[in-house]
């Protein structure tokens, strides 16, 4: 999921069009892009239309963003939701643990079967980020969501050194259970080398992708989480040089030692990069 793009789920016009585009993954948006007034309606809307995709071929992550436990609408969209065909159900706003264990019992009882992404926003989830991962099995990644984790603490949104202790406390939270992370939407919309810097700090913090809130970003987002020929032929030659090593602990490629990590790290940009058949890297077994 190098690019992730938020539709709003009252927006049914948008739906095909979203399926269309680049996209690696689209999450259809019950929370923030709907007004309180049509929630109901949100809801039902993408329910019949998610339903209608059952066995539809393509190639994308479907998401759905639920409203937050806190919220009277939160009950309803996972009682409506869970039957219907979908991959990923994101939970904003999520506090504790326990908040991520209700939703994946009052889910799985409804119906669902896929995987959730927890969403950090606030302080207290940002400090629990490492438990909220391994709340349960069934969470497979964290998402960032810096409006709501920074705006209220009067925070500058923009500024990389601001932006860079906060990824990488949640990499490797996220990393302390195996599980992925995303990166934030950027709401500049017309400032194409803003979104693309900070994607690029994203990716060398080691995230998996960035969400896009416009079409205009899936193009950077799928560049900057790409990789060039040069990294997975690199990849290559660590995973083979491994083999040829087998049994042995370390060995010197390129005049560079080489261990488990590198192996590791070498296999999942194959896998990343559609080059190889295993699991995708950094979700649980």
């Amino acid at each position: 999921m190098k690019s992730k793009l938020f539709v709003p789920a009252s927006r049914p016009e948008l739906f095909d069009k979203a399926m269309a585009s680049a996209a690696d993954a689209i999450s259809f948006d019950l929370e923030d892009a709907v007004a309180p007034e049509r929630k109901a309606e949100a809801r039902a809307i993408l329910a019949d239309w998610l339903g209608k995709q059952a066995g539809a071929a393509h190639a994308k992550k479907i998401i759905v963003r639920i409203n937050a436990p806190d919220t009277p609408y939160y009950a309803d969209d996972l009682a409506m939701l869970g039957g219907v065909p979908f991959d990923i159900l994101n939970v904003p706003k999520t506090q504790d643990a326990a908040s991520v264990q209700d939703a994946v019992s009052r889910a799985s009882a409804a119906g669902f079967q896929g995987s959730f992404l927890v969403t950090i926003e606030t302080p207290q989830a940002l400090a629990r980020a490492a438990e909220l991962a391994a709340a349960h099995e069934r969470v497979c990644g964290l998402q960032l969501g810096l409006a709501d984790l920074f705006e209220p603490l009067g925070i500058a949104r923009y500024e990389p050194e601001t932006l860079r202790p906060i990824l990488l406390a949640l990499r490797l939270a996220a990393g302390a259970s195996g599980k992925f992370a995303l990166d934030a939407a950027y709401a500049r919309v017309k400032d194409a080398d803003g979104f693309r810097a900070e994607a690029r700090l994203a990716r060398s913090l080691g995230f998996l992708g960035k969400s896009c809130i416009h079409p205009s970003q899936i193009a950077i987002a799928n560049e900057e989480f790409g990789f060039s020929a040069d990294e997975v032929d690199q990849a290559r030659r660590v995973v083979a040089a491994s083999r040829e090593h087998a049994g042995t602990g370390a060995f010197l490629l390129d005049g560079r030692m080489i261990d488990a990590p590198f192996v590791r790290r070498a296999e999942d940009v194959l896998l990343a990069a559609g080059h190889a058949s295993a699991p995708f890297p950094n979700l649980q077994d």
